[in-house]
């Protein structure tokens, strides 16, 4: 059992374990400092106590994953970390990968849920502004062959200027490998083809699958609300588990829910606060390419999202110059 002041040697150098921050199914975080002064980091280590209660597959998957997360920031040039958490040690303890990663300020979850507690909602320009940097951050994982399919609020950080780096490289599936895959990811944010498998029970996904969870998350930032088709994939998998897709696709007739309902896109539209109808256009234009429920229908590529972005950036100058005239 891991407590504060354990002191955990990496590959670099030693680390002081001061607090945990948080845990999940088979990792564990801690506020550390090196042992000989310097700044401050996140260790991510194995969760021995889950670790212990698993079954022998599962347990090599976990150390699978972790050993994954390692090996791509590992690859990582310097000028690849912009939207990218940075990995300043990695090594083993307990037989197990463990790793130490740059502390940043929280998530986007917790920094989306303070702004609003104090009337300070995102601005359409910034939510733009954090798709570009996601987007990017995206580029890079499918640049080093890899998709990342676990995009959501929690693991995305956000540093001191504001802007985020993409973290937790755990679900990371190469992309290469083009074969039907185990369930991965997080139900409340997955593309269609993430959440309901194929007849062999797997799920067949690529890297526009992120692009999927990047339009969740961009309306999620603009309304402040989850898409419903979102809310019923969590809300069927928190019930059913992995029978949850059937549950939900028996509900819909065999099909499943509407992805983009005609008063989320309104809702999206009145929150964004764009007068102009080309402002409104390129607006929605950009969040049903990444919405649209078959991955060949969303964009292609990251460049092809950096135009979207960036034509709907110059609608909303546009109007917003237009307004103040």
């Amino acid at each position: 059992m891991l407590e504060a002041g354990d002191i955990i040697t990496l590959t670099a150098g030693a680390w002081r374990l001061r607090e945990p921050l948080a845990s999940s199914s088979y990792g564990v975080l801690w506020h550390a400092l090196p042992a000989a002064g310097g700044q401050p980091a996140v260790l991510k280590l194995v969760n021995t106590a889950q670790m212990a209660r698993a079954l022998p597959p599962q347990r090599s998957r976990w150390t699978a994953c972790l050993e994954a997360e390692i090996a791509f920031l590992r690859a990582l040039r310097p000028w690849d970390q912009r939207h990218i958490v940075r990995l300043l040690d990695s090594g083993e303890h307990l037989g197990q990968p463990a790793m130490a990663l740059e502390l940043l300020d929280g998530d986007l979850a917790r920094h989306l849920d303070q702004r609003r507690a104090h009337g300070d909602a995102p601005s359409y320009a910034q939510a733009l502004a954090w798709t570009a940097h996601i987007n990017s951050a995206l580029a890079k994982v499918h640049q080093y062959g890899w998709r990342h399919l676990d995009l959501k609020p929690s693991n995305l950080l956000v540093d001191r200027h504001g802007a985020l780096k993409l973290a937790d490289f755990g679900t990371n599936r190469p992309l290469l490998d083009r074969a039907a895959h185990s369930y991965a990811g997080t139900a409340n944010w997955q593309a269609p083809e993430q959440f309901f498998p194929g007849e062999d029970g797997r799920y067949l996904t690529d890297a526009r699958s992120d692009y999927f969870a990047l339009g969740a998350l961009l309306y999620h930032v603009v309304t402040g609300a989850m898409l419903r088709f979102c809310s019923a994939c969590a809300g069927a998998w928190r019930e059913h588990g992995q029978d949850g897709a059937a549950v939900l696709r028996a509900r819909h007739q065999g099909g499943m829910p509407a992805i983009l309902a005609p008063d989320e896109a309104a809702l999206y539209l009145q929150h964004a606060g764009l007068s102009g109808a080309a402002g409104r256009e390129e607006a929605l234009g950009l969040l049903r390419a990444l919405l649209a429920p078959r991955p060949e229908q969303r964009p292609r590529h990251a460049l092809e999202i950096s135009r979207l972005i960036e034509r709907a950036r110059a609608a909303c100058a546009v109007g917003t110059l237009r307004s103040a005239a």
